[in-house]
């Protein structure tokens, strides 16, 4: 049994992460200990030690007197009013100097608004996204933690030891100023709500394009995970078509209800980049399309209003076509890492959170959601050009993207041509088309404005401010 005074961190919230972190930290040699409420968590916490060198408390005032020294405490419970009601009861039980880490998926106006309070308050704060789930989190998550940089250094020995590793390398790092590490983890689970369509959008024309079964598509998403698609969503949905129930003679999945749950962070993703004026169209279809999925008795009154008047015939060969569904896919991989880089590159501008974009594409290549062999061309681009806007300038993503040009185009126009709803490829191969055009139609839109609204329009030629009346032909 370990002595009070041998505690080195600690976790208030011994859920699924919160418990799991620990006996991380454990594994690898640290005295910890942690709080719960519910004392079932406490005793599951004990069940699960091998090491001895956990302490759980269900008592938060034993648990805060238990430390020596400079407390480091960690918050992993739900995001919001949670976070702000745990914090009140913890403060007048620590000392100034204190560290306090919140480890949820905070929304990282909440961590500004906490970061400046606590450092006032005389409390060192570090807003930390952790991404790996349950797994991660026992066995080595990506951590992404913004704020208090000296609290992080203070820190950062046992944060190393516990991560993922990748080439000798942990997956954590500092991320920058202020709410900057769970703005970054904002920005990972936006791209990961693209990636998860863009997978599901895949099972769909498999099963409905190609009319493949699920074995067959099994074959496909395993092989694609042994090539340059290799991630760990594709892992894991892999396995998902691989699951059955003992006794069944069917997949679990297709037992599963056709309704997507959230818990917000991608719909953040949205709201930020709109306030920030960064066009994320796969990311915010993505989410509009989880929401769609709720309203399952509408779209099955809907769908009995407009059958498909045809039946569905895919061209050529499926096996022949599947390799133009895997350069497709690759192609809008591209565009959710993408988009999403470039919402980090205009949120430093405007935050200045001093973020570095190669030290985020390095710590996401192992540990987290969405790490992915990917994130290594992500990594060398912004370690070639630290200050690439974005990652459709690098010269060998170019390269790569043009190639995938044909099939993208064909996969959209067929998924068209068939009934079949492709929004995450539709709207990548649109971003894209919309990047690349040196000419918009947008001045037709600043017409339009200017004619109904008085709202100005700027002239190409010419500097200054215009108005016209439209009426009269008269300009100002």
């Amino acid at each position: 049994m370990i002595s009070d005074k041998q505690l080195s961190f600690g976790i208030i919230g011994l859920g699924t992460m919160g418990r799991n972190m620990l006996l991380n930290m454990a594994d690898h040699e640290f005295a910890v200990a942690g709080y719960d409420k519910n004392t079932k968590q406490v005793q599951a916490l004990y069940q699960e030690d091998l090491t001895g060198l956990t302490k759980g408390f269900s008592n938060i005032t034993a648990f805060t007197q238990s430390f020596s020294g400079i407390r480091t405490i960690m918050l992993l419970v739900p995001a919001g009013k949670i976070v702000d009601a745990v914090l009140s009861e913890l403060l007048p039980l620590l000392n100034k100097g204190d560290i306090i880490i919140d480890g949820g998926n905070s929304h990282f106006t909440d961590t500004e608004r906490r970061y400046k309070d606590l450092e006032q308050k005389g409390f060192h704060f570090i807003g930390m996204g952790v991404s790996g789930g349950e797994e991660g989190a026992r066995k080595g998550p990506s951590m992404m933690p913004g704020g208090d940089k000296k609290a992080y250094e203070t820190i950062a020995p046992i944060l190393r030891k516990i991560a993922a590793h990748v080439n000798a390398e942990p997956t954590v790092a500092f991320m920058g100023l202020g709410s900057a590490g769970h703005f970054v983890k904002m920005v990972h689970n936006g791209i990961e709500y693209a990636m998860m369509q863009l997978i599901s959008e895949t099972y769909e024309l498999l099963k409905k394009g190609l009319q493949l079964h699920d074995d067959e598509i099994h074959n496909v998403f395993k092989n694609w995970n042994e090539g340059r698609l290799q991630s760990y969503l594709l892992e894991i949905t892999t396995d998902i078509f691989a699951f059955k129930s003992t006794g069944e003679s069917t997949l679990l999945l297709n037992d599963i209800k056709d309704e997507a749950k959230a818990k917000g962070t991608g719909k953040w993703t949205s709201q930020t980049a709109m306030d920030l004026t960064v066009p994320i169209p796969i990311i915010d279809i993505a989410v509009a399309f989880r929401d769609l999925s709720k309203y399952k008795s509408l779209r099955i009154e809907t769908s009995k209003l407009y059958p498909n008047l045809k039946e569905v015939k895919y061209p050529g060969i499926a096996q022949e076509y599947l390799s133009h569904l895997e350069e497709a896919f690759y192609f809008s991989m591209v565009s959710a890492y993408s988009q999403g880089m470039h919402l980090l590159y205009q949120a430093n501008i405007t935050y200045k959170y001093e973020l570095n974009l190669e030290l985020i594409a390095k710590i996401w290549r192992g540990g987290c959601i969405i790490r992915a062999v990917f994130l290594k061309d992500i990594y060398a681009a912004y370690k070639k050009n630290p200050k690439l806007e974005h990652l459709f300038l690098d010269n060998s993503i170019k390269e790569s993207l043009t190639k995938s040009i044909p099939a993208i185009r064909t996969i959209v126009s067929d998924a068209v041509q068939n009934g079949i709803a492709v929004p995450a490829f539709s709207a990548s191969l649109s971003y894209f088309d919309g990047l690349r055009n040196d000419n918009m139609p947008a001045n037709l839109i600043q017409a339009q404005r200017d004619y109904f609204g008085a709202h100005t329009y700027e002239r190409i030629a010419t500097e200054g401010i215009f108005h016209t009346d439209w009426l009269t032909q008269t300009n100002k």
